[in-house]
């Protein structure tokens, strides 16, 4: 069951075959959140209904399991999140309290604003091909277009109007591409602590803290340039170089791993994060990120 009968089947989905990459499925949110923040109608919107705001990796973690069931589930088990989340989405609606660099205060939002509702599901396309291409292989004109169809298909069933979205994957380049440099991009203070942490400050046990140091190279070289300025973030020769010799060398022994290692779910990743923020929490540790 879900690898022929969920909404993005086993063999003719694009969509599936790029999420199925453990290498996308562990980075993509990370970035997509933290490009996401860049939107401050989407960003404040979503954290005043949030419930999880001294909780930032365990909301991750199961917005990743949500999206995976999603991906690779029945239509009855992703029916099943969609229906959930469909009901969080009715109470987030309302009025900028406070101006939001260029949004003023009371602006309306709602979570079914098709605008609102595009940029999200941007800013995971965008994502996923990044490092689907980073690592394992640069999709065709017509991977492309098919993906982008799926990130459409996507997005109705969250209840996003086709109609709201570039109907080809070279629209949806040249709108995308557009949005990053208009004045209507803007971190709030709030939106910059939590993407970067969010970006590079997971909880992982102190095995993997090491490890952290190669995740936190490759997310901080895949940001697009104008996302790095607005975070104040340094990118020199010395970085990019290394990054480069990084990406190069995962994707020399990525193939050499076993298939398991690289294709599948990130549930036990995902819990992994959850339950190190716990731990610190318990511990009455500093979260990152937390508000």
């Amino acid at each position: 069951m879900g690898a022929t009968d969920g909404y993005f089947p086993r063999g003719t989905s694009m969509l599936r075959r790029v999420h199925e990459q453990r290498a996308v499925g562990l980075m993509y949110g990370q970035r997509a959140l933290g490009i996401g923040a860049i939107a401050p109608l989407n960003f404040v919107g979503t954290r005043l209904h949030s419930r999880s705001l001294d909780k930032p990796f365990h909301r991750l973690a199961h917005t990743g399991k949500a999206f995976e069931t999603i991906f690779f589930g029945s239509r009855r088990d992703a029916d099943r999140v969609l229906g959930f989340v469909e009901r969080l989405h009715q109470d987030v609606r309302g009025e900028l309290p406070a101006a939001a660099g260029p949004v003023p205060a009371g602006t309306r939002y709602s979570a079914f604003d098709p605008d609102l509702m595009l940029w999200t599901v941007a800013v995971i396309a965008d994502s996923a091909q990044y490092f689907y291409e980073l690592f394992v292989a640069r999709l065709t004109p017509a991977g492309r277009d098919a993906l982008w169809r799926d990130y459409i298909r996507f997005g109705e069933l969250f209840g996003m109007p086709r109609e709201a979205a570039p109907p080809s994957y070279a629209e949806f380049r040249e709108w995308w591409d557009a949005e990053l440099a208009s004045d209507r991009v803007h971190l709030t203070e709030e939106a910059r602590h939590v993407g970067a942490a969010i970006m590079f400050q997971i909880p992982v046990p102190a095995s993997r803290r090491l490890a952290m140091h190669v995740h936190n190279l490759v997310m901080l070289g895949s940001l697009p340039a104008r996302v790095r300025e607005l975070y104040g973030l340094r990118w020199t020769r010395a970085q990019a170089a290394a990054f480069s010799a990084v990406v190069a060398a995962l994707r020399t022994t990525r193939p050499l791993s076993p298939e398991a290692a690289r294709v599948g779910h990130n549930t036990r990743s995902f819990d992994l994060v959850a339950d190190t923020e716990r731990e610190r929490i318990a511990r009455g540790e500093t979260v990152p990120g937390a508000l």
